[in-house]
């Protein structure tokens, strides 16, 4: 099939886990013989911030004016099976609309932000999709599971809102030599967010300051200059992704932080969260509605209820079963949650709404 893509960003994975999502699903994709074609708008933040400028799997046309990219755009709509919307397109809006106008057999919405496009679309418009152009589109891939998708089937008109969630590729997160200047015995990577930041500081920066002969690395970009660390806490601005695995593989346990709108609406697990148990981290998690369908608590992954219980982590867990922990995790991801399984699902619900070939 050939498949086109229009998403906030592919060749940047500055402060966005939206680049890694992508990134994985048309790598996957491309293996198993399709055409990707992916247009992405030239924002600035991601232009001095570009770590992945040709993707070998794709191909991608950077705009920087809808006017400019609207006749290639129709062009590769003309020949394309399957089109693709996701979520923060900047020209979303205009996307949509070009693509539901299109003779493309499948179109689709990718939303890797659901809690927040939901939450605004009961008040009316996102800036990147309206109301009234969900109906449109035939499927609604969203990062968020449960109860959500019956409310996007219900309320606001989509015609069938299926799970597709994020994914990591096994051949770039896997088991690596922990390397000396990552290793830590408690690490944490996410881009800065206000509603995060109570939790970061309970559940990381509290056991830093109680364990201050243990080392803490923080990884991630947008911290305020005023954040002050405790002192066994370093702090990475950026991280590009050929060193998540040794990153992962260098730290005792790793922190997963999940924002305030995905804990309220429940199934949605962070790449992050499949990236770092792909490497085998033994993983340590806030807890939200739906987390025991990816992983079993205690077994595949560890949920405090405190900072006690982290520092406990820390300073008595036996090192094989902490390991074991981490063991299981990568089982569980390699067996559903690949780049590989994610396309693979793509594929059936895409064939599912193709129209049936005549027999000769």
């Amino acid at each position: 099939m050939k498949i086109v893509i229009c998403g906030l960003a592919i060749t940047s994975s500055w402060g966005n886990g939206h680049a890694t999502t992508y990134r994985a699903l048309a790598r996957a994709l491309h293996a198993r013989g399709h055409e990707i074609v992916f247009f992405e708008r030239d924002l600035e933040w991601y232009a001095s911030n570009r770590d992945l400028p040709e993707p070998p799997f794709c191909r991608v046309h950077m705009y920087e004016c809808w006017q400019d990219a609207l006749p290639l755009l129709r062009r590769e709509l003309s020949g394309a099976d399957v089109a693709v919307v996701g979520s923060f397109f900047p020209d979303g809006v205009k996307a949509s609309d070009e693509v539901l106008d299109s003779p493309v057999s499948v179109k689709a919405f990718y939303d890797i932000d659901t809690p927040i496009t939901v939450s605004q679309l009961r008040m009316g418009d996102t800036e990147y999709l309206r109301r009234d152009q969900l109906p449109g589109f035939d499927l609604y891939f969203s990062f968020t599971g449960g109860p959500m998708l019956q409310e996007l089937e219900a309320e606001f008109g989509a015609r069938r809102a299926v799970p597709l969630y994020c994914s990591f590729d096994p051949d770039r997160y896997g088991l690596s030599e922990p390397q000396l200047q990552y290793k830590c015995d408690l690490s944490y990577m996410g881009t800065y967010a206000p509603d995060r930041q109570a939790r970061l500081q309970e559940l990381f920066c509290v056991p830093a300051s109680r364990l201050p002969q243990k080392q803490f690395i923080v990884a991630g970009p947008q911290y305020p200059k005023a954040t002050k660390w405790p002192r066994n806490v370093t702090h990475i601005v950026h991280l590009e992704p050929k060193f998540h695995p040794p990153f992962y593989c260098s730290s005792r346990f790793t922190l997963n932080l999940t924002r305030r709108e995905m804990v309220e609406a429940g199934y949605s697990p962070s790449v992050r969260l499949f990236e770092a148990a792909g490497c085998g981290a033994t993983i340590i998690s806030d807890s939200w509605p739906g987390l025991e369908t990816f992983f079993v608590p205690q077994e595949e992954i560890l949920l405090p209820r405190s900072a006690e219980d982290i520092v406990r982590y820390l300073s008595e867990m036996d090192e094989q079963d902490a390991r074991e922990i981490g063991r299981r995790a990568r089982q569980r991801v390699l067996a559903q949650h690949s780049a590989e399984n994610r396309a693979i699902q793509f594929e059936e619900f895409v064939t599912s709404k193709l129209p049936l070939t005549p027999c000769a």
